[in-house]
């Protein structure tokens, strides 16, 4: 998932997809504890989107702000 993807969801649809983020690296976790995981990378893959739904929601929370001032 790109950043300008991201930027053109709401923010309740950002908060959605973090939710479904968070359950997929979840499961990520549990396949390679019991060694079922075949991709390792798609752990970084899943943590990188999530820290770009994080840091998007974050800028339009300050933005918000900043308007307020």
């Amino acid at each position: 998932m790109e950043a300008r993807e991201i930027r053109d969801l709401t923010d309740e649809e950002i908060r959605q997809r973090l939710d479904e983020q968070y359950e997929t690296l979840l499961n990520l976790r549990f396949q390679r504890v019991i060694g079922r995981l075949e991709n390792t990378a798609r752990l970084g893959e899943v943590r990188r989107d999530i820290a770009r739904l994080k840091t998007i929601l974050r800028e339009r929370e300050l933005a918000a702000l900043g308007e307020e001032m």
